[in-house]
């Protein structure tokens, strides 16, 4: 059986603002480390509002670089409604290229790949249709944010 895939609709913008990396060392998959979500902005003919300085992103990077991205964290929406955010994603590309990303380069993200899949949550009425919806995402990892255009799976 054969479906044709689902259309895309971009719902909005992440820029999130993140913290200095905080290293956890080794861990049973891999390397482990923190990265601290302090703040950002969410812009889209959705959903507008601001990303809470709240939240991390735990992070596993296995042997051969691909890193292993797991999110939690909260936007308030323009007009007062809070909406949780779990992203899950992966990332990865030439050592090279990587090795310019973890040392904070600018690198431009078509060098590299970084798609996640969003879940959102919400109790206020208003914006309940997200916790009906997937969500995924594009993006890329500058020096001190990461910037991720999401799309809804019509």
């Amino acid at each position: 059986m054969y479906f044709n895939p689902p259309p895309l609709t971009h719902a909005f913008d992440l820029t999130v603002e993140l913290d200095p990396i905080m290293e956890m060392g080794p861990g049973r998959a891999g390397q482990r480390r923190i990265i601290p979500i302090i703040g950002g902005t969410v812009t889209g003919a959705r959903i507008n509002g601001e990303v809470l300085n709240l939240g991390a992103d735990w992070q596993t990077i296995f042997e051969g670089g691909l890193t292993e991205l797991d999110t939690r964290y909260a936007m308030r929406t323009h007009d007062g409604a809070v909406i949780e955010i779990v992203n899950f994603g992966l990332r990865h590309g030439p050592p090279e290229v990587m090795a310019r990303v973890a040392a904070g380069d600018n690198v431009d993200p078509s060098e590299y790949y970084m798609r996640t899949h969003c879940r959102l949550e919400t109790g206020d009425p208003r914006y309940a249709w997200v916790n009906r919806q997937l969500f995924v995402g594009i993006g890329g990892r500058h020096t001190a944010r990461v910037e991720i255009s999401v799309y809804e799976l019509s």
